[in-house]
């Protein structure tokens, strides 16, 4: 640890690494509330977030959880479809509650091309909410819509290597090979519930 008269310790949350709190600042103090995406180990959480002097107000919320019980999405619920789905709710939910315009906040995570994180961007754009975001980091439609996972299983000779890499999807009954049709019909059921 440093020492010396002129060492400050940071923040706490800083220490942790779970603020960076420059980046919040100027989130903070603009205008147009925040799009919180955070990925935990289970699932992707997404918020719209007004911050004030009082505090942090969510506006709208939505999780892995909603995406399978609500609107019946059996893969696994931290994939780039799942993540893209999550948005596109998100983004309906904001434009419900007027508000047309977010800053992306990622927290401390790096800001990967073809991530989760900016398929959920994609998916809030396609809803028709403003994020400032450079197109070319957004993954592209085929990994959104699930079709390399799709074409990679086809390719699959081995049926043991078959089972261990989509056990979770054979045990929730989708078959590996049917997830774009199980994505739009899932993005459909979204559409219908909130396009009203």
């Amino acid at each position: 640890m440093a020492k010396g008269p002129r060492y400050r310790v940071p923040y706490r949350r800083r220490r942790e690494n779970k603020t960076d709190y420059q980046a919040r600042r100027i989130l903070a103090t603009s205008d147009s509330p925040r799009f919180v995406v955070r990925i935990s180990n289970k699932s992707i959480i997404v918020q719209v977030i007004q911050s004030e002097i009082k505090g942090d107000f969510v506006l709208t919320e939505v999780t892995s959880k909603e995406l399978t019980e609500k609107y019946g999405w059996k893969a696994n619920g931290k994939s780039i479809q799942a993540a893209y789905l999550l948005g596109l709710i998100s983004g309906y939910k904001a434009i419900e509650n007027n508000i047309l315009k977010a800053n992306l906040d990622i927290g401390l995570k790096r800001p990967t091309i073809g991530s989760k994180v900016f398929a959920v961007v994609k998916g809030a754009l396609d809803s028709g909410l403003e994020i400032p975001c450079d197109s070319d980091i957004i993954p592209n439609s085929e990994r959104i819509s699930g079709a390399d996972l799709s074409n990679y299983a086809k390719n699959i000779e081995d049926p043991v290597l078959y089972e261990k890499q989509f056990s979770m999807y054979l045990r929730k009954g989708l078959d590996p090979e049917k997830i774009p049709e199980h994505f739009d019909e899932v993005k459909k059921k979204i559409m219908e519930d909130l396009m009203k």
